[in-house]
């Protein structure tokens, strides 16, 4: 009888999802290099744009009120040189206005580096020469003071230089009004570009957003088909197990009854004819010799192949159940290997399923052959507990120790987890503190308890 491992066409077809997953990767990674660059770029903008227009706008101010100072400080020398009572000469008055010209000088200089971002050539160069006139109407007054004349100086100052320092007033106000509107379009501009950044920043948080939620349903989807893949497959695999253990032991079972009805009868029917012509041969004869030792080897034969019959299949489990199967077969394998076993028996028996017989029997038999073979042990203790809700069977030995979790499982050991897999039971293999191995089988009893037992 043979059986396949049939495998669903779409499931061959199905891609893997990390194509996907890695498309999703790209994406989310060129919308964060994509977002970065963004505000780089306006970070710059923005830095751009504090240092040269809101910085150099206020040095520029507060040059521009330097001069604006200069001015009033002029305007009142010059009120202070036309009072009546003034009892000084308009030349006494030329050292303070020179002071005045110096920090107006500077001051213009400095203002003029901060305006070139603000002002044209022609509007710096404007109240450049406009100081520059003022200051020779000035000179032409302390001439003519020098010269005696300083009635005619003073009316100059009356009906020129007074006019003059009032345009220069004028003008600087101006620019500091220009300067506080090019400061509040500054601050509108950076306004709108943290506004930008911002709702970009939403933007950029619900698009990482979506595109995190996508590739994790998309994730969870793959990995959903995957588990139910690996589901269908498990449950093929052990409908498989299932299928080939159950003919192995029918195998068995047929070789077993082969051995023990056909070539055990046909040994004990030559075992009797030997027998009996034995009988005919008189005594001394070198023939009934040979009779009796050809006797000895038939019987031999058939002990040795109702041993095999035994091992491949023992007719105890069909007849007489589980317990007196291990009661015969634990002192044949103590006979056959040498061990010592130990075996204890606890709770209060009850009929077992002769399918589940089976492959507790299976398991028993694949545990002692590992103590023989790999744990190096001379002696085992085999536990056989009946109890209300399972029936537990234990195999303990004192050698090597065996770790199940090496990465190198045994067929055996694979074998012993399908067979209690079958009858709704678990295996335990782990290590024994001290050294050694436990191997321990716990199946249900409503899983293993005989129909009217």
């Amino acid at each position: 009888m043979r059986y396949s491992l049939s495998v669903p066409t779409s499931s061959r077809l199905e891609r893997s999802p990390a194509s996907g997953l890695l498309l999703g990767l790209v994406i989310t990674l060129a919308v964060v290099v994509a977002y970065s660059a963004y505000i780089r770029v306006q970070l710059a903008g923005l830095r751009k744009l504090q240092s040269d227009m809101v910085d150099r706008g206020r040095k520029d101010s507060l040059q521009l009120l330097r001069l604006q100072n200069d001015l009033n400080t002029v305007a009142l020398a010059m009120r202070d040189m036309l009072d009546a009572g003034e009892p000084y000469p308009l030349v006494a008055w030329s050292a303070q206005f020179d002071r005045v010209r110096g920090d107006l000088d500077s001051a213009l200089r400095l203002e003029e580096q901060y305006a070139e971002v603000h002002r044209t050539p022609e509007q710096r160069a404007y109240l450049s020469q406009q100081l520059s006139q003022f200051w020779d109407a000035v000179d032409r007054i302390f001439l003519l003071a020098r010269a005696g004349k300083e009635t005619e100086a003073r009316d100059q100052i009356r009906l020129s230089l007074q006019a003059r320092q009032a345009a220069l007033s004028t003008t600087v106000s101006r620019l500091l009004i220009e300067n506080n509107e090019a400061e509040q379009q500054a601050d509108a501009q950076i306004e709108n570009i943290y506004n930008g950044v911002q709702r970009q920043l939403y933007i950029f948080l619900t698009a990482a957003l979506i595109a995190i939620a996508l590739t994790s349903l998309y994730l969870i989807r793959s990995n959903r088909q995957i588990f139910a893949r690996l589901a269908a497959l498990s449950a093929q695999r052990s409908d498989l197990a299932q299928k080939l253990i159950a003919t192995q032991e029918s195998t068995l079972r047929h070789i077993s009854r082969e051995l023990h009805d056909e070539f055990g009868q046909v040994l004990t029917a030559i075992g009797s004819l030997l027998s009996r012509v034995e009988k005919q041969v008189p005594q001394g004869a070198p023939l009934r010799e040979d009779l009796r030792e050809v006797r000895e080897i038939a019987q031999s034969t058939l002990n040795n192949i109702r041993s095999l019959s035994q091992a491949l299949h023992p007719v105890l489990l069909d007849e007489q159940g589980l317990e007196s199967t291990l009661d015969w077969y634990i002192p044949m394998v103590e006979r056959q290997t040498g061990l010592k076993l130990h075996y204890e028996k606890s709770g209060a028996a009850y009929p077992v399923d002769a399918t589940a017989s089976v492959q507790v029997y299976r398991v028993l038999q694949e545990a002692l052959n590992n103590v023989k073979r790999h744990a190096g042990a001379q002696e085992a203790w085999v536990r056989l507990q009946f109890q209300n809700d399972s029936i537990s069977l234990e195999v303990e030995d004192h050698g090597k120790g065996f770790s199940p979790d090496a990465g190198h499982q045994g067929i055996g050991l694979v074998g012993m987890r399908e067979r209690a897999e079958l009858v709704g039971g678990t295996l335990q293999v782990f290590r024994r503190e001290g050294g050694g191995t436990i191997v321990r089988l716990v199946v249900p009893a409503e899983k293993v308890e005989a129909h009217g037992g």
